[in-house]
């Protein structure tokens, strides 16, 4: 059962930790304001839309983005100033245990879990979704121009080629579809290109010919134009940016599945489906590794732990994009370059956790 100190521990960790995140927002607005200021003027953007379809979607991102960073530093900033008033001290000597100690450092860090998992699977994706398409509008680009050698199954045994797209009027290039069952080829069109029609919400195709097969036996139709209804849209050759950050965890694996049953490269969609279940989990570790530095008076007070903390929480950052690299390189895969960085620091944090609670 918790107790007077536990809820005293936690209320500091807590309040430590929304106030850190609180001030690191506004000070990130206040400079992505000045960077983009250019942009809201230029393209005449109206203010209720800067505020409430960018900035207050842009809070919870980069709020969850932050948290296992100011984590670590709430629980060295504040365990710091507990070992400096001798606080830790007095609650040692009263027969509190090491490890009863650290009972509300993990309750603490359990809620910053539950919370960060929640935050970033299920509620800041559909937030997300604003904020990315307020960015392509007034600020990015949402369209690729050309997109070459699309090769992909849209259904069981239905394969198409694409020799090029242009995503700016929904033309494909050289267009081919391979039908196949029990793994031999049934039936194959063929055409100079083909164009998506927005009214009829069909593709047309042009100049084609198809080729079906029956055993030994093949019959050739040809034609100028035809439409026809296969299951792909324009929307599946164009690229728009940061799309994965606007997807729950549900549409996420959905998408997965989706792309490789038509044979496109999922290296980015997995990689931020194991960064958001690995990043939450991150949150007990640092907490650990904090307390374990912080709760013991050292020469250089608490300037020399917050020093050693950010040191600590950057090399964390750091070794996390560049196991991300390795990940979309194809030298690490997507889950093992996203707890790879946790059990090594998990591993720093056991023997930490040892050395302190002796």
């Amino acid at each position: 059962m918790l107790r007077k100190i536990d809820f005293y521990i936690i209320k500091k960790f807590l309040g430590t930790f929304f106030y850190s995140i609180a001030l690191i927002i506004s000070i990130s607005i206040v400079f992505d304001i000045s960077e983009k200021i250019d942009d809201f003027l230029s393209k005449d953007v109206a203010l209720k839309s800067i505020v409430f379809d960018y900035y207050i979607n842009f809070m919870p991102y980069f709020a969850n983005l932050f948290s296992g960073l100011f984590t670590f530093i709430s629980v060295i900033y504040f365990t710091s100033k507990l070992a400096y008033n001798t606080e830790i001290i007095a609650i040692l000597s009263s027969g509190v245990s090491f490890n009863r100690l650290m009972r509300p450092y993990l309750v603490g860090a359990s809620v910053i879990v539950l919370f960060s998992y929640m935050l970033g699977n299920y509620v800041i994706p559909p937030a997300n979704k604003k904020r990315v398409e307020f960015t392509n509008m007034y600020i990015g680009t949402r369209k690729a121009g050309t997109e070459r050698n699309i090769h992909r199954q849209i259904e069981p045994g239905i394969f198409v080629y694409i020799d090029s797209y242009n995503a700016s009027n929904d033309v494909g290039y050289k267009f081919t579809v391979e039908k196949f069952v029990d793994k031999k080829l049934v039936s194959k069109l063929s055409s100079d290109y083909i164009k998506w029609d927005r009214e009829k919400k069909k593709w047309t195709i042009h100049n084609y010919s198809v080729r079906n097969i029956n055993g030994y036996t093949e019959k050739i139709n040809t034609g100028a134009e035809i439409d026809t209804t296969l299951n792909m849209v324009p929307e599946d050759y164009q690229v728009v940016e940061n799309i994965v950050e606007t997807m729950t965890l549900p549409a996420l694996n959905e998408s997965i599945d989706n792309l490789k049953l038509r044979g496109v490269n999922t290296i980015d969609y997995e990689i931020e489906k194991h960064k958001r279940r690995s990043q939450p989990f991150s949150a007990f570790i640092l907490t650990i590794i904090g307390m374990s530095l912080a709760s013991r008076k050292i020469k250089g007070g608490i300037g020399f732990h917050l020093g050693l903390g950010l040191l600590l929480s950057f090399s964390y950052i750091l070794f996390m994009q560049v196991t991300t690299v390795f990940a979309t390189s194809g030298l690490l895969l997507p889950w093992q370059a996203m707890w790879i960085p946790n059990i090594i620091y998990g591993g720093l944090a056991f023997y930490l956790y040892k050395r302190a609670a002796r």
